[in-house]
Formats: structure tokens, C-alpha cells, sequence
């Protein structure tokens, strides 16, 4: 488990909902998770039993079955549970519906959408996704090419979307397109297609290089006719939404990043005690006491500007580019720092049977989705008015 002692953000309530999830992780994950892997997707279930102990939709109101709180510091706790016991893939889909999806459909759904779906959302009955990247454009959301056009009390939809996660098990997509083409970013809105409407076709499971139990797929709408009554919050309203939710995704992102870090960290310092070499184990070696102090201190520095920027989105005070900063240093560290673990591992850790095997794998993309760390820098200098 990860080491929450010094960590005064907690509240005694939050250690409480950790020793619940890591037992239903224990339980109900980690037996079946590399035939997961191996498959290259989880089962639909994991989210409808996540949602019966109440580990999905805790910022859904009450009213609509939900926890009704929208402490991060209960996302947090999930993501570092995941992290620890080397649950990535299938851990994504789950951290992606709580942090990313649910908080689109709480903010911005009317009162008739939000007593269709919620409930859903909440029991994890409703699996979500966001399809914003197409085969042409990647960080340049504005340029966007999937259509809604208004045709009365419908939009025909048109277009295609690629790498997107849960995009196989999803029963709620969020679809980015320009519902006025001639325009940029006041031309895009939110529409949700929903399992099973005509013209709306899955491609491929894509075969990535990490995050195998993932499914991440390709999307494809043929004049799709999503009702109006799809439309989530105000049309042309869709890249304002975006940008106000891409700091909770982005800060997402980072715990998961440093989470893994520290999990990585646990995982080697375990094992250069038992494995020898030369006569000694690994660990009476300068070298490995070296790599070993300069991770942890990577870690916790990060560590405690994380935590720190979690008090300030529940405050409602985290700005885009201390997010950016988060999401990129943390990304960055996840790279480094499990890199250089794996490497004390020898062979071993090139196993795939050995977490931090797959942790290595899996690193890779969380410095390019959720914005790259080019882009990530790019926000933090404009914040410096460069």
C-alpha cells in the first residue's frame, strides 16, 4: 500500500474507503487481471460490482443513487490502490468513467438527462467514454471534423474517432463534433451517443504497446440521428466544457503517475533485498542505493505538489497550468522512475510476469494522451505570458 502517514490531506474517512477498495481490488481484480491482459479487455462486471460497493459515481448526487461528494481525494485514494497492486488497464477504465466522464454528466446534463443516465453512471451499469481524437488531428481538438448537422428534433452525425478508452464496453459516448463547420472553437458541441443507434459501428480493439485489459477502440458514426435530447449542456458551448473539465483529467493523470512511481519504487526495494548477486543482496550495492534515494526523493517532492493540487480542486482554485504542471512532471517521473527500477530488476523485470514488467509497458502513453507534455509546457509558458 502506499505510504499515507505523512500525508495530512487525509481524513480518517479516506483511509477507511482505502482499506475498502484494496480489498475488493484483492478480491475481485487482481486474481483474473493478466488473463485480462491477455484477452485485451476487462469484463464488463468490474464496474457494475465497483458500483455496488459505492467505487463508481461518488460525485453523483444523492438523489440519482450516487455518493454526492465531489472530494477528489476519494478518486485519489482509488488510483493509488490501483496503482499499487499493478492494476493498469482495467484500473483506467474505472478511473477514467469516476474522473473524467462522470463529472460531464453532473455538470452539464439537464434535469431529464441527468434522471436517465445518472443512475446508470452511478451503479456502473452505464459505462462512459469521450471520443475526441480522429485519425487527422491529435492535440488540435479545434479541428475537429465529425459533424452534427440539425435536421428537426435530431442531429445527423458524421465522422470518426480513434484511441479512445472503454471505447468497446461503453454504453455512453460523448462525441466531439462541429455542429457549425464553419467554425472553430465556438462551432463544437457535446453530443451522446448512446449503445445500439443505428450507424454507430466499433472498429478495432486497438493493440497497444501497454495498458492491454484497455480496450481502446476506433468509433465510426454514419448519419447517426442522435436526438436533440443528446445534446449535452448548450450547443456550440462544446470546447468551453472541454477546457473546464481537462484540469481534473489532467490532475487525474498525474496521481496516477506518481502513484505508479511509488508502486514501482515499493515493488524494487522488495526486491533488492531478496535477490543476490556477487555474494550479497542487491541492495548493500552503492549503485543501488543511489538509484533508490534519488526515486523516493522524486516521488515524495512530487508527491506533496500533488496532494497540494488536489486541496485546490476541491477548492475550486486549480488553475490549467498547475495542472499542466502536475500532468507533465508526473508523467515524466512515471517514465524515469520506473525505468530506472526496472533496470535493478536485471532480466526479470523484463518478464511479463513481474508487475514492474508492465508497469514499464503502460508508462509510455501517459505522457502523450491527456495532452502531451510538448502541450503540457506550452500551457505553463503562456502562463508566464511567454
Amino acid at each position: 500500500m502506499a505510504d499515507t502517514t505523512t500525508r495530512a490531506h487525509f481524513e480518517p474517512e479516506h483511509e477507511a474507503f482505502r482499506e475498502s477498495f484494496a480489498a475488493f481490488v484483492a478480491k475481485e481484480l487482481a486474481p483474473d487481471y493478466l488473463q485480462w491482459e491477455k484477452d485485451g479487455i476487462a469484463p464488463r462486471w468490474i464496474f457494475t460490482k465497483a458500483g455496488e460497493y459505492g467505487f463508481t459515481g461518488m460525485s453523483v448526487p444523492e438523489q440519482y443513487g450516487g455518493g454526492g461528494s465531489d472530494d477528489f481525494r476519494f478518486n485519489q485514494v482509488i488510483a493509488e490502490v490501483l496503482a499499487d497492486a499493478g492494476i493498469g488497464g482495467a484500473g483506467l477504465g474505472v478511473t477514467l468513467h469516476n474522473d473524467i466522464l462522470t463529472p460531464y454528466f453532473v455538470e452539464y446534463c439537464n434535469d431529464e438527462q441527468s434522471a436517465r443516465w445518472l443512475p446508470g453512471i452511478a451503479r456502473g451499469e452505464l459505462i462512459t467514454a469521450i471520443a475526441m481524437t480522429e485519425p487527422g488531428t491529435g492535440s488540435d481538438l479545434a479541428s475537429v471534423g465529425t459533424t452534427a448537422v440539425r435536421d428537426g428534433d435530431v442531429y445527423v452525425l458524421n465522422g470518426s474517432k480513434t484511441f479512445i478508452t472503454n471505447g468497446i464496453n461503453s454504453d455512453l459516448v460523448i462525441v466531439v463534433a462541429k455542429t457549425d463547420p464553419t467554425q472553430r472553437h465556438t462551432g463544437m458541441s457535446l453530443l451522446v451517443v448512446e449503445r445500439g443507434m443505428d450507424g454507430f459501428e466499433r472498429g478495432r480493439n486497438l493493440d497497444k504497446v501497454g495498458l492491454h485489459s484497455q480496450d481502446t477502440a476506433e468509433l465510426f458514426f454514419t448519419d447517426v440521428r442522435v436526438p436533440a435530447a443528446n445534446l449535452l449542456g448548450e450547443e456550440g458551448k462544446g470546447f468551453a466544457y472541454l477546457t473546464n473539465n481537462l484540469a481534473q483529467e489532467r490532475l487525474s493523470i498525474a496521481v496516477t503517475g506518481v502513484a505508479s512511481a511509488r508502486a514501482a519504487l515499493r515493488w524494487t526495494v522488495d526486491y533488492v533485498k531478496e535477490r543476490k548477486a556477487f555474494g550479497q543482496p542487491l541492495s548493500a550495492f552503492q549503485n543501488t542505493k543511489f538509484v533508490l534515494a534519488e526515486v523516493t526523493t522524486a516521488v515524495d517532492v512530487a508527491q506533496a505538489y500533488v496532494d497540494q493540487c488536489v486541496l485546490k480542486l476541491n477548492a475550486g482554485t486549480l488553475t490549467a497550468a498547475e495542472a499542466a504542471q502536475a500532468k507533465y512532471w508526473c508523467t515524466e517521473l512515471q517514465q524515469s522512475a520506473v525505468d530506472k527500477c526496472l533496470q535493478l530488476f536485471g532480466g526479470y523485470g523484463f518478464m511479463t510476469e513481474y508487475p514492474i514488467a508492465r508497469a514499464y509497458a503502460d508508462a509510455r502513453v501517459t505522457t502523450i494522451y491527456g495532452g502531451t507534455t510538448e502541450v503540457m509546457k506550452t500551457i505553463i509558458a503562456k502562463s508566464l505570458g511567454l
